[in-house]
């Protein structure tokens, strides 16, 4: 789906994002809590220009006290939707499983970043090969629990 451009593209790929966050949720994450063999959890996030939440399911890893996450937006040269919409509203949620959780986020640097890419990478090698797609860096988020 992230190949296909304009209106139909967009409409067919967030009705398949309402699907998979519709059978996480019912499920309590037993259906769709993975992807590509690597744990999902559901992010929802304030639109940075509509205010009203939007649900992304995506590939985490637990680190410490919070989560870690991957903006790739598999390799494009625009930062995901939902990242921008953490920049502008860095107060989220998360569900894992059942269990949901408020979240604060933020974009890991310098040494930090440098000890989290590979964490995420070892879930979904993918990661490295989105780098090599684009000239932008792709962020890492940590979620810390608020």
């Amino acid at each position: 789906m992230a190949g296909r451009s304009g209106g139909a593209g967009k409409a067919l790929a967030r009705g398949g994002m309402r699907t998979l966050v519709w059978l996480y949720r019912r499920s309590g994450g037993r259906v769709a809590g993975t992807m590509r063999g690597a744990p999902v959890l559901l992010l929802t996030t304030t639109g940075r220009k509509s205010g009203r939440p939007w649900t992304n399911p995506l590939i985490y890893q637990p680190d410490g006290d919070g989560w870690i996450l991957i903006a790739s937006n598999p390799g494009t040269q625009r930062h995901p939707g939902g990242y921008l919409n953490l920049r502008a509203h860095p107060d989220a949620n998360i569900q894992i499983g059942r269990d949901t959780y408020p979240v604060r986020a933020r974009t890991a640097t310098g040494e930090e970043r440098e000890r989290l890419w590979p964490k995420m990478t070892a879930v979904y090698a993918g990661y490295d090969d989105y780098v090599k797609k684009t000239t932008r860096q792709i962020p890492v988020v940590k979620l810390d629990r608020r």
